[in-house]
């Protein structure tokens, strides 16, 4: 059973809501991603998935979504490791135009995309550019992820994908 009552805020969350991600034009760091500084509400949440499904049968406890990007594509934790907390959770993209990847294992993971300069859309597209290190965002790793466990970005996306083999699937086969 998840445990879908845990909706306590990871901490590196909301240290990373403190970091500017505006786009490259503006002064920020250039990655397409908002982060949230808290979660939405368990009536948000499902609202959101059934609109995204179109599936009024959904609950949306499912998913803790903790930001998105700039088209309005959602990054969240998918909750299908009973009795963790969401920072162990698999970190996956439900897209505006229905895009869906498992990013990360992790937080851990996720934070460490996001510290070379990878938003959740670098890798639902196949297009790949060589990271852009970010100091502030790569020490909010190392504290909250631990320096062991950073990897090449595109390790840490395969890796999730490997160990969640059936997202898609499974997330397509809510939709109705």
């Amino acid at each position: 059973m998840i445990d879908t009552e845990d909706r306590t805020f990871p901490e590196a969350l909301a240290d990373v809501a403190g970091v500017s991600f505006a786009h490259a034009d503006g002064d920020g760091y250039g990655v397409d991603y908002e982060p949230y500084a808290a979660f939405p509400s368990a009536e948000e949440t499902t609202e959101w998935i059934r609109a995204w499904t179109g599936n009024q049968e959904l609950d949306g406890d499912a998913f803790l979504p903790f930001g998105m990007d700039g088209t309005g594509g959602q990054v969240a934790f998918h909750r299908v490791r009973p009795g963790r907390p969401p920072a162990e959770q698999p970190v996956v993209f439900l897209g505006s135009e229905g895009e869906v990847r498992v990013l990360a294992r992790d937080l851990s993971g996720f934070l460490w995309l996001l510290a070379d300069g990878y938003g959740p859309l670098d890798f639902v597209w196949s297009e790949r550019r060589a990271p852009r290190p970010h100091a502030g965002l790569a020490a909010i790793a190392a504290r909250h992820g631990g320096v062991g466990s950073r990897r090449p970005a595109a390790e840490t996306v395969a890796a999730a994908a490997a160990e969640f083999p059936a997202f898609e699937d499974e997330t397509f086969a809510l939709c109705r």
